[in-house]
């Protein structure tokens, strides 16, 4: 899963502005397309079978949010979480207005023109793109590889929105095809980006939130390299579909989205259309691992 630092300021990636974009070169053209501790409790809590089952859904837009969830509130971000001995932030139970989380972040870079589904992909990704990534010297991929794709997504306003990825060149055109499905199904993500850094000693907040590929750091509790790492992976709307391992729970807050039975929008479900889509060019869903359970995560090699 993708660990994104907690600050306020990378949170709402507000250092994407469009002038860091102007001009950027590539030495290929664009390819255009349109169309019983307190982990314990929470945890615990989650996994409760609900006394009244609600009809499930496949996590698609229903109809623009409104109400309690719609709106981020003030302090998004800001709290910090004290550490537990797994070394990840405490979990606590998810807060109210988080329990059905439906807003829309500013998006990242301009909006493509027209209507629809519409996507850019520049291979090899511009220098200044990869500058803004969390790439380095040592990271297991050649900056080379990785392809700059600008694409569109539904927000949960039931808007279009437009939204960035670093992906490796050789799954590209497979990745626009699967954001086009979701365009099509009108699964609504809250922001889609490319992740600045990696600070694992950055002290957590437990309340972020996005979709995104790219990200230069090891996998979760392991030393070895992530496929993120490679660009061969996706994590889609990481605070409704969490990770969980033992009394792990991330984000720290989103405790109450393991309640899978209780589907609300931006969910990936085993009927809906994400899984589908990814399964069309061969990537593997971590919600159906078994020691440890990735709800947002698809990976070309299934980890």
């Amino acid at each position: 899963m993708i660990r994104r630092t907690p600050r306020t300021a990378v949170v709402l990636l507000a250092a994407l502005v469009a002038g860091a974009l102007a001009g950027c070169g590539a030495t290929s053209s664009p390819r255009v397309e349109d169309g019983s501790t307190a982990a314990s409790a929470a945890v615990g809590e989650a996994r409760r079978p609900d006394a009244s089952p609600r009809t499930p859904m496949d996590g698609t837009l229903l109809a623009p949010a409104t109400g309690l969830g719609a709106r981020p509130p003030a302090w998004l971000g800001t709290r910090e979480l004290p550490r537990a001995q797994s070394g990840y932030g405490e979990v606590r139970p998810t807060p109210k207005v988080l329990r059905n989380r439906r807003w829309t972040r500013p998006d990242t870079v301009p909006r493509l023109p027209g209507h629809g589904f519409a996507a850019r992909v520049v291979s090899p990704a511009p220098g200044t793109v990869i500058e803004r990534s969390s790439w380095r010297e040592g990271c297991p991929v050649a900056a080379t590889d990785l392809a700059w794709i600008r694409l569109t997504f539904w927000g949960f306003d039931a808007q279009r929105h437009t939204g960035e990825l670093l992906v490796h060149r050789t799954v590209a055109d497979d990745i626009v095809g699967v954001f086009r499905t979701l365009y099509r199904e009108r699964f609504p993500q809250e922001q889609v980006g490319i992740v600045r850094s990696y600070d694992p000693d950055a002290a957590p907040t437990g309340d972020g939130n996005g979709t995104g590929s790219f990200v230069c750091r090891p996998t979760t509790g392991a030393s070895y390299f992530s496929q993120h790492a490679y660009g061969l992976a996706i994590d889609l709307n990481t605070f409704q579909n969490p990770y969980l391992k033992d009394d792990v729970v991330l984000p720290e807050l989103a405790s109450s989205y393991l309640r899978r039975d209780v589907v609300r929008p931006g969910m990936i479900v085993a009927a809906g259309p994400v899984i589908e889509a990814f399964a069309l060019i061969g990537w593997e869903w971590g919600g159906a691992w078994h020691e440890s359970v990735d709800y947002q995560h698809f990976s070309q090699n299934g980890r």
